[in-house]
Parts: structure tokens; sequence; C-alpha cells
């Protein structure tokens, strides 16, 4: 029983030590704008917008938040910035030629980039700026050519993107969000047909015979349908109307 114990403690003081040696090396790495915008992200991630203060973030870096001033101009720099880094995250889709396709790839892409940072919807909601840096500018000149190349107008581009920015943001809110728990188990099935056979039908014919398939949605079956409506959308605004029979 000794020699646990004992084996323990060498265990523990192990662990603290290389926490310790891991805190060490964080405080010798020189501030850059980068490291602060990646620790604010960070932050942001684990414990929300509202906890991204310059005190917060100086002190998951490990150094006082007035050392921050000489690489950010404050906390709105900051939430600025973490739009810049979350960008820079973005990851182009390889082209194939196939405008339905890269459109696809590409709306995919950014879901998967704010599923990674939900909060950052709301940062995007909350800017009182217009994008100015490369990092932000990048992603949308690229949609903005994709768009374009579909045989929209240049109207119907802007259209477009804010079209899709919308539906993949709030796909993504709804997702990440609001959960349903459960989703997809036997007594989430199991309630929503009780519930069903509960109903009266002819008040409530729809909710009735739908219920049960409400308790198998798939998050990424709803996206790829909602996105399918929008493809198509698009598609019938730039095809020529048929030509009537005379």
């Amino acid at each position: 029983m000794p020699e646990k114990v004992e084996h323990q403690e060498n265990v523990s003081a192990g662990m603290e030590q290389r926490d310790g040696e891991n805190l060490a090396r964080r405080h010798r790495e020189p501030l850059t704008r980068e490291r602060i915008l990646r620790a604010a992200l960070r932050v942001m991630d684990e414990e929300g917008l509202e906890a991204v203060t310059m005190r917060h973030v100086g002190r998951e870096l490990g150094v006082e938040a007035m050392s921050l001033y000489r690489y950010v101009k404050g906390k709105e720099d900051i939430l600025d910035g973490i739009l810049e880094v979350v960008m820079a995250d973005f990851e182009f889709p390889e082209e194939t030629g196939d405008w339905e396709a890269d459109v696809r790839a590409g709306a995919r892409a950014w879901r998967r980039l704010m599923i990674a940072h939900p909060t950052v919807i709301a940062l995007f909601a909350e800017s009182k700026h217009p994008a100015s840096s490369p990092e932000r500018l990048r992603p949308m000149e690229w949609a903005f050519d994709l768009l374009g190349r579909g045989g929209l107008s240049e109207d119907e581009v802007v259209h477009a993107f804010r079209a899709f920015g919308g539906y993949i943001m709030g796909s993504v809110l709804n997702e990440v969000a609001n959960p349903v728990p459960g989703m997809g188990d036997r007594d989430h099935r199991a309630e929503h047909e009780q519930l069903a056979r509960a109903l009266p039908t002819q008040e409530f014919p729809n909710l009735a015979r739908l219920l049960p398939l409400m308790a198998e949605c798939d998050a990424d079956v709803d996206f790829e349908f909602g996105l399918d409506l929008l493809i198509a959308g698009l598609r019938a605004k730039v095809s020529p109307p048929p030509v009537s029979e005379a």
C-alpha cells in the first residue's frame, strides 16, 4: 500500500512539474499580435464572447493586460482580430470546374469553419466595421468570383452571397446552439410517436403524421437539403425560360 501511495505522489509531482514547465515556456514565448488573437479565440471558443477581455486574454498568455497594448489597441481591436484569424483558417476547396459542385464545397467549408467557432457568428453580427483585412477579404473575393461564374448578375451575386451566408450561419446556430437532446435514439422517437398518437388528428393532422419523422432529423441531411434548394433556386434564376410551342 505505501508503495502505491508513493507512486501516486511521484505521478502527481511529475504532472505538476510538466505543467510548470509548460507555463514557463509559455511565459518565455514572445508576444505577437497573432499569439494574442489566437489566445482570444481560444477564450471565446471555450467561455463565450463576454469572456474576451484584456485581462482574461493576458491571463491566458501569462502576462499582464497592459502588455497587450503594444500589439492591440484594445478589446474592440481584439474582436476584429478574431474575425481575421478565423477567416485566415478558411480552407479553400479544390475547384473542379463544375459550378454546382464547387458552390457546394464552398458552402460546406464555410459550415465546418462556423461549427469549429460557432460564437464567431455573433461576432460577425455585432461587427461595427466592414471587412478590410486581407484575411477576411480573400474568402469573400473567392465566393464572389465563384458565384459570378454561374451566370448571375452583379446584384444577384451579392444577394446570393448573403443568402448562402445567412442560411449557413443560421443552420449552424440551430445545430450547435440548440441541439435536440436524444436526437435519433429510441426513447426520443418513442416520445414523438406517443405525442403524435395523443394528438386529435382533426385539429393537428400534419403533426400527427410528421412528428415521428422529426425525431429522425439529421443535421447533415438537413443542411444538404437546404443547400439543394438554394442551388436549384440560383439555377432557375439564370436558366432561360422554356420555349413554348406554337
